[in-house]
């Protein structure tokens, strides 16, 4: 079978829009509408006149999807794509951790379920963590889940953070001497690293920003090899946008396994039967988007 033909039949016959998440297999984000980082690919859904929404993701993005687009049918290929870090935290464990810090404000990282977005204040992206967090009036900040990138948050500011123990398992993997190694073999490569890797990474990194911000840097360099901390779904799109560069990952298999459970096979599956449907109770989001919009109504700077 066709898969790649079939899909566009069945989604131009479905009203979809496909949305493929930067770290999903290329031939995902090749047939994909939208590529992009995980908030940045719902709010663009919610702009198109599309009725259904296919997320090639993990489960937590595609209930970002549903929350700012309701009115929307929103499919996930892979139900049982998830992120175990957004699961490092529940709705529960945060009400606990809350009664421990009654003085601060919540900011929850994009990477976590509608229930704990619920439960927050704030919402933040690793793009814009800085910005939000210096916007935020209390003086003691509780960020959840990514301690890693908290810590990269507390670099630029004043305020108590309060960080919950959660991470990545693939960015945490990345080590100081992997990377020390690969600047010692390739030593006209630039770091370029994601703010979920551990400190010591980061602060061995050239440049720091989220996955997108990877995009803008490497495209705008007048270097030609980069060393890339980050997950090696990004490869696709650097290397279509930069044939002339080198790009070199921070460790053998920087790769999420969630992320690259949907196949061409599954997404024509999800469009063929309209299954894995994705809904979250309408209480949850409509605390959940309050959340995600304080931090659309703060004044970009990045």
């Amino acid at each position: 079978m066709d898969y790649r033909t079939e899909i566009r039949r069945l989604a131009a016959e479905m009203d979809a829009v496909i949305l493929a998440h930067n770290y999903q297999p290329a031939e995902i984000q090749e047939i994909a509408d939208i590529t992009g980082d995980s908030l940045g690919l719902s709010i663009q859904a919610a702009q198109t006149d599309k009725s259904t929404i296919v997320f090639c993701g993990v489960h937590f993005m595609a209930e970002t999807a549903h929350m700012l687009s309701p009115q929307k049918t929103v499919l996930l290929p892979e139900i049982n794509a998830g992120c175990p870090m957004a699961d490092m935290i529940t709705a529960d464990k945060l009400r606990e951790f809350k009664k421990q810090h009654p003085n601060a404000a919540v900011v929850c990282y994009v990477n976590t379920t509608a229930e704990v977005k619920a439960e927050s204040d704030i919402c933040c992206t690793s793009a814009n963590a800085v910005n939000v967090i210096k916007h935020v009036e209390a003086d003691e900040i509780i960020f959840v889940p990514d301690r890693n990138l908290g810590h990269y948050v507390s670099r630029f500011t004043d305020k108590k953070m309060i960080l919950w123990q959660g991470w990545c398992p693939i960015h945490n993997r990345t080590t100081e001497l992997e990377v020390r190694q690969l600047k010692e073999k390739y030593p006209d490569a630039l770091v370029v690293a994601h703010p979920e890797n551990p400190p010591s990474v980061v602060d061995l990194a050239d440049h720091v920003c989220s996955t997108s911000g990877i995009y803008t840097y490497c495209r705008e360099s007048t270097n030609k090899r980069f060393i890339i901390a980050t997950e090696e779904g990004v490869r696709y799109l650097l290397e279509k946008q930069n044939p002339d560069k080198e790009f070199i990952f921070a460790y053998d298999g920087f790769i999420c396994k969630n992320m690259k459970k949907t196949t061409l096979k599954s997404l024509y599956e999800a469009l063929l039967h309209k299954q894995h449907v994705i809904t979250v109770p309408e209480e949850i989001r409509e605390k959940g988007v309050r959340c995600i919009q304080k931090m659309l109504d703060i004044p970009r700077n990045y």
